[in-house]
């Protein structure tokens, strides 16, 4: 098999962009913000040439997840398997037991609901190195339940020896990239996709699989806080820093395994804890928390921020944030009612 040629790593720009929350059209930066755009696919092309065994699948959506990067640069290892989410993941089934190392693409909502038992028994039974890159995770689409993917990690956290990644920003998915390609056994990564901010590297983090990070400390409030949600969580931390409130942040990427150490190192100062998830109140972050607090004996008290038990409307992305209480501003007033 041959090798590509080397292909330069994106940096971040600072390139305008509307928000747009249309399914197909899902950049998720604001107007003059540092953003990388396409992040998983350019962190995968150059994994690939590392690596040889990695391949790319998708289900006719990889312009929608980024991965048409991955196909143009190496269509003789990339695979389209249409609108078959089944098939994708059998597909992906097979290449794994060859000895390669698939990354299949689609949206979270397809993977998780049409796909569940093949992802079960077939790989995740197996223990096979498949990775699945899913775009649309919670409220990053207007589309409404049908796109908008606010059941998935309910649905798979339940799922044996499967790893589950919730990234913040581009940093997060460029330097997680590579490390699921290294781990053993399944994956699944919450993908954001077009223009993704770039945050973290000011936080002088590194992802690193399996661990949380303590972004900023404070002594008022601790937010354990995952995924998108974890950016808005640091701007509203900001903000209430003005008004005298230390909020200290920690960013919890690896839903399953979860960090508990982390967590527990910072429980028991008096302070008021919260999660902060893209994702349903029932099953995720929260859950994933409260089952460490209570197994643990620790009798903290966890409130949670993340979506509604419920069926999302359809609708503009600032909107729904607002009114399902996840934007910054939501943030930043329930910790004040609180207090």
């Amino acid at each position: 098999m041959t090798t590509p040629t080397s292909t330069p790593s994106p940096t971040p720009t600072s390139t305008p962009a509307a928000l747009r929350s249309g399914a197909m059209s899902a950049d998720l930066a604001a107007d003059g913000q540092r953003a990388i755009s396409a992040p998983l696919g350019h962190a995968l092309v150059a994994a690939a040439q590392r690596d040889e065994r990695i391949v790319g699948l998708s289900a006719d959506l990889a312009k929608y997840t980024d991965l048409h990067i991955f196909r143009d640069a190496m269509p003789e290892r990339f695979h389209q398997i249409g609108m078959a989410e089944q098939a994708l993941l059998g597909a992906a089934t097979g290449l794994a037991m060859e000895g390669f190392i698939p990354f299949a693409s689609t949206y979270s909502v397809f993977a998780t609901r049409r796909a569940y038992d093949f992802l079960l028994l077939d790989i995740c039974e197996a223990n096979l190195n498949v990775n699945l890159v899913c775009a649309l995770p919670g409220l990053t689409t207007g589309y409404g339940p049908s796109h908008a993917a606010t059941d998935d990690l309910a649905i798979l956290r339940a799922a044996p020896r499967l790893t589950i990644v919730d990234p913040c920003d581009a940093i997060d998915i460029q330097q997680a990239v590579p490390q699921l390609a290294a781990a053993e056994g399944p994956t699944y990564l919450r993908l954001l996709r077009g223009r993704v901010p770039a945050v973290l590297d000011e936080y002088d983090y590194t992802f690193e699989l399996g661990k949380a990070a303590l972004l900023r400390d404070g002594a008022d409030v601790l937010v354990v806080s995952s995924g998108l949600m974890t950016e808005r969580v640091l701007q509203a931390a900001t903000a209430l820093e003005r008004d005298g409130i230390g909020v200290a942040v920690l960013h919890a990427p690896t839903i399953k395994p979860f960090d508990e150490e982390a967590l527990v190192a910072q429980l028991g100062t008096g302070r008021l804890v919260l999660t902060a998830e893209n994702h349903s109140v029932v099953g995720g972050l929260f859950d994933t928390v409260a089952r460490v607090v209570a197994s643990r004996g620790l009798g903290e008290r966890i409130t949670p921020i993340g979506l509604p038990d419920g069926f999302l409307e359809a609708g503009a992305l600032p909107t729904l944030a607002d009114r399902y209480g996840v934007s910054t501003a939501a943030i930043v007033e329930r910790v004040r009612a609180l207090l």
